[in-house]
């Protein structure tokens, strides 16, 4: 396997390809949780949040305590207390009025300090102190399922009740729901820009990172409500510059999965034909098969 997907300074484009067997791969709070669909084809959605924040959750258990490998957004840590760190690590004023120069040093701090701001960027003007924005080398779609899917409620009992009052009115069990997509293969596009990656100061151990946490990307995320979810596909584009070689949906379209003659309710990704056109490439661009 060529190493030319590790290195920064080139432009990568990728598909994504994973799948999830009866359970809810990215619910909706808007709707009690159900499965996120596109309302006029049925296709499944699943968020770009979704995806970064599995990715997030992967940096501590590759790298436990490593320097830079921090996570910026992170459960019970408030952002404004990283961003004041920031000002204090870097000896700057923390106030809302800042001088090119002194967010430039606030945000360099950020990116040597998180892999998440280094790679997907964020807003690091909020609270007491302005660092402005950093625009991130690292950008997901949404991921759209090939098929439509079949979303489905189920009804669930608990004989354990919440509180002691409702035993004392005679409750005996109590009712619940959980959704479900039988099955759906979804596809997902990824995008880096080498010059935003010189800016944020990524690393090829930054890149190879990445492409073990897509590669893993369910593997330390299980939950029954998710059902069995698994990648299927990770096949990276470089470009032999910064700037890049050819258009991303020229690439893209050598990545076609279409469904097998016959099958009307796909149920694994045995019901599909993954085609990769790997020949003939355009100048300047090579294909990694990270998971095929």
């Amino acid at each position: 396997m060529s190493k030319h997907h590790l290195d920064p300074t080139r432009r990568h484009d990728a598909v994504l390809l994973f799948d999830v067997i009866d359970g809810n791969p990215n619910g909706d709070p808007d709707a009690g949780n159900q499965p996120r669909t596109d309302i006029e084809t049925g296709s499944g959605l699943v968020t770009d949040v979704c995806l970064k924040r599995k990715i997030r959750d992967q940096i501590p258990l590759l790298h436990p305590g490593k320097p830079r490998y921090k996570i910026f957004v992170e459960a019970d840590v408030a952002l404004n207390a990283n961003i004041k760190r920031a000002f204090e690590g870097t000896g700057t004023p923390l106030t809302k009025k800042t001088s090119p120069q002194q967010r430039g040093d606030v945000q360099q701090w950020l990116c040597n300090e998180f892999f998440d701001i280094r790679m997907f960027g964020g807003v690091v003007g909020t609270g007491d102190g302005n660092a402005g924005r950093i625009r991130g080398p690292l950008q997901l779609t949404f991921s759209r399922s090939v098929s439509p899917v079949l979303t489905q409620a189920h009804s669930i009992t608990r004989v354990t009740q919440t509180t002691e009052k409702d035993i004392e009115s005679g409750e005996s069990t109590e009712m619940g729901s959980k959704w479900t997509v039988h099955y759906g293969l979804y596809r997902a596009y990824i995008h880096y820009s080498a010059s935003r990656g010189v800016q944020t100061g990524v690393t090829e151990q930054d890149l190879e990172t990445l492409w073990k946490t897509l590669e893993n990307l369910f593997e330390h995320d299980r939950a029954s409500g998710r059902g069995e979810m698994d990648v299927k596909g990770l096949y990276v584009f470089s470009h032999d510059d910064a700037y890049g070689r050819a258009r991303a949906s020229e690439l893209f379209s050598r990545v076609n999965v279409s469904l097998l003659e016959g099958v009307s309710a796909p149920r694994s990704i045995g019901d599909y034909k993954v085609d990769v056109a790997d020949d003939a490439l355009p100048k300047g661009v090579t294909l990694t098969s990270v998971v095929s």
